[in-house]
């Protein structure tokens, strides 16, 4: 496998209706990725209505009925899971019924067919979770989704910013700690811009992790997002729900877009380690892998099949 992506063809874009002017060259690639595990499973096209705008066929989205037996999923107890999850949200939370059932590209319902299996087994989530971050988790508590301390609390960021996925442990030292992860997919990491609040650069101030808490860059696209988390993580610690904690993002190792960001963003840190920053990336592509390595290698290669089996938009265009 190439370091980079190819850039699709037009041709092939438009023979499996995943041609989206706007896409950039990750973004293409995984929509046509989707399609194609769309059609090797059997599921029905789905349509997409885009602003001011007739709605039409898009490749990377299934039907309504399909998306309503759970075929976003990877098997129906986590389907079953995304439901329940989704029906006692917490209050203002966030989760978007259209992109969770049927939007294959999205990665709201990749945060399900990543976490949920282990939401479901413990037992897998501790050996997950040991496995990747040795140095800090001890046990796996609990694994809760679309999660936030106290949205619009002005104790933490006073405003409505969460996580996708937020695991409470306990860490090899023996404290109360969380992993509070933040997982991409397509995105470019140019979502809209929050609204800047004087608690931001109250926090940014306190927090004590920036080498230029005041830096524009931190406020603007594509590191305002991770900001804004990561003082929420910050903040979590600073009002003693818990101990210790880390901000984690996970992105696929190809999504250039993403990677760039992040490191952009880790130029920004007083420190590269995570035990003083409480900042740490990793790739999709490793979390896959780990889930081999702990022994479930069906989730993997069915992961690797649906998010990152690049090899295949090879194959097509030059077959």
């Amino acid at each position: 496998m190439h370091q980079r992506l190819p850039l699709v063809p037009v041709d092939i874009l438009k023979a499996h209706a995943v041609n989206e002017p706007t896409d950039g060259r990750f973004k293409a690639v995984a929509r046509l990725l989707q399609a194609l595990w769309r059609k090797e499973k059997g599921l029905p096209i789905g349509t997409h209505r885009p602003r001011n705008g007739k709605r039409r066929k898009l490749g990377s989205r299934l039907d309504t009925e399909s998306g309503k037996r759970g075929n976003n999923f990877l098997s129906p107890d986590i389907a079953k899971l995304a439901y329940r999850e989704s029906v006692y949200r917490e209050i203002g939370a966030m989760i978007e019924q259209e992109r969770l059932w049927t939007n294959l590209l999205s990665s709201q319902p990749l945060c399900f067919n990543l976490f949920g299996g282990m939401k479901l087994d413990m037992d897998k989530a501790n050996q997950f979770f040991r496995h990747m971050f040795p140095d800090y988790v001890e046990s796996v508590e609990g694994i809760y989704f679309e999660h936030s301390p106290g949205r619009g609390n002005p104790d933490f960021t006073n405003d409505y910013t969460a996580f996708d996925v937020f695991v409470v442990c306990t860490t090899v030292d023996g404290d109360s700690g969380f992993i509070a992860i933040e997982v991409k997919y397509s995105e470019t990491m140019t979502e809209p811009l929050a609204t800047m609040r004087p608690r931001y650069d109250e926090l940014s101030n306190r927090v004590g992790v920036y080498n230029a808490p005041e830096s524009s860059s931190l406020r603007e696209s594509p590191l305002q997002q991770l900001w804004r988390e990561h003082m929420l993580s910050r903040s979590i610690i600073e009002n003693g729900l818990y101990s210790t904690g880390r901000f984690i993002v996970i992105y696929p190792e190809l999504n250039y877009l993403c990677a760039s960001a992040v490191n952009a963003f880790k130029k920004h840190l007083t420190s590269d380690d995570p035990k003083v920053s409480g900042f740490q990336a990793v790739t999709l592509d490793e979390c896959i892998n780990a889930i081999k390595a702990i022994g479930d290698e069906k989730t993997s290669e069915a992961l690797h099949a649906r998010y990152l089996d690049f090899h295949r938009i090879e194959q097509v265009i030059f077959s």
